[in-house]
């Protein structure tokens, strides 16, 4: 018998399901969602659920985690203060697909380097500039999001600013390449720097999931439900 658990984490409730493969649901549990430590609405519904089916956290072969927090926070604006790096794009380019305003004032660094579309360099990365400018700005902000000219042709550039800054700042970086394999370079831009104000509030997420686990020594693989349904490790 194969039982798995799976943890929703919404914006008001937190529910957690014990799933049977040969018998479907065997418990389920619900909890309020509490925002100021969500570990605390992880473990009310996951205790319940629990204490209900009497099932041994041994036999637990998978856990789920869900949730629609990170929705909620793009549809109310909130999120972690992030700067954009912007890469062999010009100034006029921050203006497209609605970048400039979804940056509600974030720190934009914009910096030489980039490629063609046939994927050769346009310039020199210039990582002076980004150096310089990464150390101002590191202490205000909670990640940051890198996005350089066709960098779904080569993502050479992206990958360097990342490195240098994910070694200079320890803190989250999203690549533009990473998320999108479209040319519009301000659209992925976007996209970046939607997915970096998330990361803090998924990986607090995630966090809390793994501390309750370990509570109730749940030794099994956390899976992260995407928005397409899918699976997908709470490592990556």
């Amino acid at each position: 018998m194969t039982i798995s658990l799976g943890i929703d984490t919404g914006g008001t409730y937190t529910d957690a399901v014990l799933f049977d493969d040969a018998n479907g649901v065997i418990a389920k549990a619900k909890a309020l969602t509490t925002r100021h430590d969500l570990a605390l609405g992880i473990a009310a519904a996951v205790g319940t659920v629990l204490a209900n089916a009497q099932v041994p956290s041994a036999d637990i072969a998978l856990v789920s985690l869900s949730t629609t927090l990170a929705t909620n926070a793009l549809v109310e604006g909130r999120g972690g203060r992030v700067a954009l790096v912007f890469i062999g794009f010009d100034a006029g380019d921050a203006e497209r697909a609605g970048l400039a305003e979804a940056l509600h004032g974030d720190p934009l660094i914009r910096i030489a380097g980039g490629h063609n579309p046939h994927g050769d360099s346009l310039a020199l990365l210039d990582m002076a500039a980004l150096e310089r400018e990464v150390a101002a700005i590191a202490p205000t902000v909670t990640g940051f999001a890198v996005t350089a000219q066709f960098a779904t042709r080569n993502p050479a550039h992206e990958i360097a600013a990342r490195d240098f800054i994910v070694a200079a700042t320890g803190l989250p970086v999203t690549c533009g390449h990473e998320l999108s394999a479209k040319l519009d370079g301000p659209r992925r831009a976007l996209t970046s720097v939607l997915n970096a104000r998330l990361i803090g509030l998924i990986s607090g997420l995630i966090a809390a999931a793994q501390g309750i686990m370990a509570q109730h020594q749940i030794d099994a693989p956390l899976m992260v439900v995407r928005g397409d349904g899918a699976l997908m490790s709470a490592a990556v």
